[in-house]
């Protein structure tokens, strides 16, 4: 069996800057994948993201939405630079309870002012079948790294 690749640098710098998110720290997400405009994130289900009927809470899946297609644009930026959220619009398809949410984001348009991006929420179930539950789109800034 290979070993695990190393970090790649960007990797390294999209992982320190989620680190720092003390909402994804909370929650027990996890950096899964880093590569140029594209981020995915994990969120395990527990009793921080459900609602009062046990199934994912719809902040938590646009949490882990907009953190997604953040960190894919934060990948098209410079290394000086963080990006916030100006906007996003989610469509909620399906409600789910157990295993763990993933969200894939991908940069749709990348200009110097602006970034587009997209988020794919899906659920895997415990057998690791996939289920789609949300679609974000999203516009970001770039923004001066303040530390």
């Amino acid at each position: 069996m290979d070993a695990p690749a190393a970090p790649t640098e960007l990797y390294l710098r999209i992982e320190a800057s989620f680190l720092r998110q003390g909402l994804m720290q909370h929650l027990g997400a996890r950096l899964i994948r880093v590569e140029p405009g594209l981020c995915e994130v994990a969120l395990p289900y527990s009793e921080l993201v459900n609602q009062q009927q046990g199934g994912f809470h719809g902040g938590a899946m646009g949490a882990l939405a907009d953190i997604a297609g953040g960190y894919a644009a934060l990948t098209l930026v410079p290394s000086d630079s963080e990006v916030t959220t100006v906007e996003y619009k989610i469509n909620f398809l399906a409600g789910f309870k157990g295993g763990e949410l993933r969200a894939i984001g991908r940069v749709v348009k990348a200009g110097k002012r602006i970034i587009v991006t997209t988020a794919d929420v899906m659920h895997l179930d415990a057998l690791g079948k996939q289920s789609a539950c949300a679609l974000m789109q999203q516009t970001i800034v770039p923004v001066p790294k303040t530390y």
